[in-house]
């Protein structure tokens, strides 16, 4: 049977494709209908009021035929559909949008049928409207079709704006509650700078009053020591200028309604260097909302940096803090001659400045017992030392205080010399300030065996006995901590730390400076000890973290901005530090100079201080610290695993053969989960031939 074949395809006919045409862009289509709809929207606008001829008034005819008296509307209609068509990324134009919008004409039309029908007027709603009309009059009498299209009229709307009706409603609410609070709502401005405005009237008081500061400031003592006056100071002339503030406001509170954060402006706070615009937020919005917020606040408000501090300490506020245009100065003699310094209760308390309402702010050397200070170069570090130096000297003689400054740089504490105040000359050797806090260690315990001895619990109880010799208080001053850490780390580490752990109460206290805020200079004994901290301005939030164990400082603007933490309040205080010029500090201590002669103690720079530029290691502590250096040279790097492996060590005595080599600089400092780079090539480099031998 034979079989049927298809019939094939012809010989030389192929199953070629036709090349596709290209469609049209749908973005280049679109704004071809937005002109088109743009140029019936005119042509309507002109029929409607006769001025653009006559098929121009035939089209609006036919128009108000189909539509009625919703031909008014239409050109705006089709206007809003083209700048949806042009814009589609802000006005999108969609399936859902456009029957919204056929529902809100029709229901338009049907709505002005019924309002003419009821005037007795006949083609309110064009034929649809007719049409609608005589539909919807079977099943309601005409105010129900009144509701019924106005209801249908709402639901186009929302269709077509993609709005919600709550967010219409609470935008009316908003915007009458606004006009209710507008006539109440007065954002009060506080000028801060009080001290400078005052200046002037304290001055003339001063003037004919002389008699009363010197009062303030006498010392029972020494009857016969003179204390500096404040017109060795400089006054105060500049202040500050923080913009338009009302308008800064506005700008605060709707930008963080863009981000639907409801919020009531309060207080403003004119400060020195910052205005402090305080907010008050609405129920149920979290703090972490208005925080993240500080880029957006800087660009809104064309300021930078702007930190936000939430909550303010003590109310239920949040705090936006603008630098000012101008910055005021700060002088100490503003601070010297107020109130709050005037009522202080010790003779060790020391000026730091001017907070950001403008209140001056000083510190108690007795209670903090112990400062840290840090901050990048140029930021008012050694500006603000000069200024607690000089607060100590305008209320203490050499009887009540003496001093050991300790000053790497040579430069910046080197017009205290020959103070009668000073224990020692300015020390600029790293050794010598090892023998200085060794000095300091052992006058501490013979301390503790003269309070033993009399049954007495600190030195103010001490010098509150009658018949018997008081003891001066020390305060002992390092300008940069990192230049004496990189000598003798280990010791000066321990020297410092056992210092603050005991020395308070006995009147001794420490006030270390760096401008290196690292790890290895602010050790974590060192924060553990000394919980007083002031952070000027840093590079980064890390060198934030490393002086205040939060961020902040990194937002500071430098020129004596600090933020100030103690153990009296867990979060940092931002004060605007006084200026203090060398011409100031050279007459205050010229002044001093002559009041008295130092009385050095020689013992302060004759303490035994061993091996201090190569460390306080010594090779026979440990059998294996040869090996472990040829073992880091060979290898190139250096880690607690591999002196564990190749000396089959375990990780206490690995880890403890690793700090000593750091501190023999064989090898550097640990960076993060790297190896440790190694310093040296040879072991002779770091040991004596008489070390090796032995």
């Amino acid at each position: 049977m034979a079989r049927h074949r298809k019939p094939g395809r012809p010989k030389g006919s192929t199953n070629k494709k036709k090349p596709q045409e290209n469609p049209l862009n749908p973005k280049i289509a679109g704004e071809i209908v937005a002109v088109g709809l743009f140029i019936l929207a005119v042509i309507l606008f002109a029929g409607a009021f006769n001025f653009g001829g006559t098929w121009a008034l035939k089209i609006f005819e036919n128009s108000k035929d189909i539509f009625g008296f919703v031909s008014y509307v239409m050109p705006f209609i089709l206007i809003a559909i083209g700048a949806g068509l042009f814009f589609p990324e802000r006005f999108p134009v969609t399936q859902i949008s456009l029957g919204g919008l056929a529902i809100f004409i029709v229901s338009l039309s049907g709505m002005s049928q019924i309002i003419f029908s009821s005037l007795k007027k006949a083609g309110g709603g064009g034929m649809i409207g007719s049409f609608l009309e005589a539909q919807i009059l079977k099943i309601f009498n005409a105010p129900v079709s009144f509701l019924v299209f106005t209801a249908t009229l709402v639901v186009g709307f929302l269709l077509a704006t993609d709005t919600s009706l709550r967010d219409l409603l609470s935008l009316f609410k908003k915007e009458g509650e606004e006009k209710e609070k507008k006539p109440k709502e007065d954002i009060k401005i506080h000028e801060g700078v009080a001290v400078a405005k005052s200046l002037s009237k304290k001055m003339k008081r001063q003037e004919e009053e002389p008699k009363e500061l010197e009062a303030v400031m006498t010392v029972g003592d020494d009857a016969n020591w003179k204390l500096p006056s404040v017109d060795l100071l400089e006054d105060s002339t500049s202040k500050a200028d923080s913009g338009n503030v009302k308008q800064n406001a506005a700008i605060i509170q709707e930008t963080l309604s863009k981000f639907n954060i409801d919020v009531a402006m309060r207080d403003v706070n004119v400060g020195p260097t910052v205005t402090q615009y305080t907010l008050k937020p609405s129920d149920g919005v979290k703090l972490a909302k208005i925080t993240n917020l500080d880029r957006d606040l800087a660009l809104a408000l064309a300021a930078h940096p702007i930190r936000i501090e939430a909550p303010i300490p003590g109310k239920s506020l949040v705090g936006v803090e603008i630098p000012n245009k101008k910055a005021a100065t700060v002088r100490l003699k503003n601070i010297l001659m107020s109130e709050t310094f005037k009522n202080r209760r010790s003779k060790l308390s020391v000026v730091l400045g001017l907070d950001v309402s403008g209140h001056p702010q000083i510190a108690d050397i007795t209670r903090m017992p112990h400062l840290l200070i840090a901050g990048s170069t140029g930021s008012g570090k050694s500006v603000s030392i000069n200024s607690l130096l000089l607060s100590l000297l305008y209320q203490n003689s050499p009887n009540e205080l003496k001093m050991i400054l300790v000053d790497p740089k040579r430069v910046e504490l080197s017009l205290y010399n020959d103070l009668p105040h000073l224990l020692a000359p300015v020390i600029v050797d790293p050794e010598k300030t090892v023998s200085a806090l060794k000095w300091a260690i052992v006058e501490m315990e013979r301390r503790y065996q003269l309070l033993q001895s009399v049954g007495k619990r600190n030195i103010s109880d001490y010098n509150a006995q009658k018949g018997k010799e008081g003891m001066p208080y020390i305060v002992i001053v390092i300008d940069e901590l990192a230049d004496i850490m990189a000598v003798a780390y280990k010791e000066v580490e321990g020297l410092i730390c056992r210092l603050a752990q005991m020395a308070r109460a006995v009147g001794i206290h420490l006030i270390l400076a760096t401008q290196r805020p690292s790890v290895d200079v602010i050790t974590g004994l060192i924060k553990a000890n000394i919980t007083t901290r002031i952070a000027f301005s840093v590079a980064s939030q890390v060198d934030s973290r490393t002086i205040l164990d939060q961020s902040g400082a990194e937002k500071l603007l430098g020129n004596g901005d600090m933020l100030f933490v103690s153990a009296e309040f867990s979060k940092p205080k931002r004060i605007q530090g006084t200026l203090v010029s060398e011409k100031e500090v050279r007459a205050v201590t010229d002044f001093v100079k002559k009041n008295g002669t130092p009385e050095y103690n020689k013992e302060v720079l004759e303490q035994k201080v061993g091996g201090v530029k190569g460390g306080d290691f010594d090779v026979p502590d440990d059998d294996l610290f040869l090996d472990a250096v040829d073992c880091v040279i060979q290898s190139g790097k250096a880690s607690s695993s591999l002196l564990q492996r190749r000396l089959r060590i375990g990780y206490a005595r690995a880890a403890r053969l690793l700090d000593l080599l750091e501190e023999r600089g064989v090898v550097g400092p640990a960076d993060g989960s790297r190896p440790r780079d190694v310093l040296v090539s040879d072991v002779s480099e770091i040991i004596d031939e008489e070390e090796v031998e032995a």
